[in-house]
């Protein structure tokens, strides 16, 4: 069979915005599809904070919030920006792709696949 070359042109939505995430959510649904939900995960915030000002204006210290969530320490947030759903076929070739880089990553190699 003879080999044949195909050039392949990327075009970004104007919407297009690269996201950070630390974690991923999802699995199958019922039509065989995988389903990833990416999301950046934090602490929780304070709805507010109230500190004390020193005569010069400087910030002295915090003072406790009487209305904070009684949880706020236990707790963190998952953002959830965005989401996929792909068949198993894609799914398989973005396994291999993602595994590719890995390794790549892994043996300190910086050439790009």
């Amino acid at each position: 069979m003879k080999s044949t070359k195909v050039k392949c042109k990327y075009v970004f939505d104007e919407d297009y915005n690269t996201k950070y995430v630390n974690g991923a959510q999802g699995g199958v649904n019922v039509q065989g599809e995988i389903i990833i939900n990416f999301y950046l995960e934090r602490h929780a915030l304070p709805k507010s904070q109230t500190f004390k000002i020193d005569e010069i204006g400087a910030v002295q210290e915090e003072l406790p919030e009487e209305a904070e969530p009684i949880d706020l320490n236990q707790s963190f947030i998952r953002y959830i920006q965005n989401g996929v759903i792909m068949n198993y076929a894609v799914a398989k070739q973005i396994h291999i792709w993602l595994g590719k880089h890995l390794e790549t990553l892994e043996n300190g190699n910086e050439k790009k696949i």
